[in-house]
């Protein structure tokens, strides 16, 4: 096919015309979309992708919308988020994921050298978590609509027979893990905001965990439940766990990992870890007599070393979660009202 002059991706910004579904588009695609997320199921160029259904199992779908500002913090941008995300979220339902498909809403005057970035960073991420990206759709907005790209990802993967994880299978007595530090990724995202320096710089936690949701499953299948701590962070998580079981939940403070650059961050603008965004984190409920070899198989992963057990599912009819401080009382952890952190993620 020929398509006008190549793109000039050093100096060139993305017109209106990259949305128009003419030349200046298919130059665009070719030059980025299908150059960085190569596969034989994108190549094919069709309005979607024919792809081999997976024997067995069942399959599993997630989708998710990504607006952070800024697009680039340290440890990612809204490249590798917006896979990490998407790979979660299915990973989350006990699922190996497959496949992606990528919607980008892009301004007028956004600059191809920042878009060719950010495409590299989420076929870097794609092909890390192993999945392809096999469909998309590009929409160019009026400068001044758009505030430079937003991207939604859709994921399907497979869940094998005989694996359950869902929210409202908790049960009184179970345990409560942790798989790391909380509040990285949101207080990334706020001390790059405010202008904040530590000794120790905060850093982005965005990373996918599907395999370590492999071998969390490998160790312990009967799983309760797994859900990873994004807006809202572990506080909106185990709300949500109390609320779909019928349950309460009770986590012990001194067991929270809270890295010091994030306390001191938290302390100085006000906020609460518990309530903070992670992208790299989960959260999972398990039966009692699997948690240690659950939290032994975690930290056997790169992105499970700091694994804890943080707290149990008790019976309670009003489904509170609780906190146990380290001074020894006890404090509601409730949903966040309003919006403690926007456009984090």
């Amino acid at each position: 096919m020929s398509y006008s002059r190549p793109l000039d991706i050093k100096n060139g910004r993305v017109d209106l015309t990259h949305g128009s579904g003419g030349r200046a588009m298919a130059r665009l695609i070719h030059d980025l979309f299908l150059r960085h997320f190569d596969n034989p199921w994108l190549a094919a160029q069709n309005d979607g992708a024919c792809l081999p259904m997976p024997a067995g199992g069942r399959l599993v779908m997630a989708t998710d919308s990504h607006v952070i500002s800024p697009l680039f913090f340290p440890g990612g941008d809204i490249g590798c988020l917006a896979v990490h995300g998407t790979v979660n979220d299915v990973a989350m339902n006990g699922a190996t994921p497959l496949y992606l498909a990528a919607s980008f809403i892009l301004e007028e005057g956004f600059p191809l050298a920042d878009l060719a970035r950010i495409v590299e960073s989420m076929a870097n991420a794609a092909r890390e978590a192993g999945v392809a990206i096999v469909t998309g759709d590009t929409k160019v907005v009026e400068e001044g609509k758009g505030d430079g790209v937003f991207i939604t990802t859709t994921g399907v993967g497979r869940v094998p027979d005989g694996i359950e994880v869902s929210g409202d299978r908790c049960r009184p007595g179970d345990k409560i893990v942790l798989s790391g530090s909380i509040g990285d990724h949101g207080m990334a995202i706020m001390s790059l905001r405010e202008g904040l320096r530590f000794d120790s710089p905060i850093v982005s936690d965005t990373a996918a965990l599907n395999g370590l949701v492999a071998a969390m499953l490998a160790a312990a299948p009967d799983m309760r439940a797994l859900r990873d701590p994004t807006r809202g962070g572990l506080a909106a998580v185990l709300n949500e766990f109390a609320g779909q079981s019928g349950q309460g939940m009770v986590i012990h403070e001194r067991a929270i990992p809270v890295r010091e650059a994030v306390s001191a961050a938290c302390e100085l603008l006000g906020l609460d870890p518990l309530y903070v965004a992670n992208e790299g984190k989960l959260v999972a409920v398990c039966p009692p007599e699997s948690a240690e070899r659950l939290v032994a198989a975690m930290r056997a992963h790169p992105h499970g070393r700091e694994a804890a057990i943080i707290g149990e599912v008790i019976a309670d009819d009003h489904h509170f979660v609780q906190m146990e401080t380290v001074f020894g009382g006890r404090r509601m952890v409730d949903w966040i009202n309003g919006e403690q952190l926007p456009r984090i993620c």
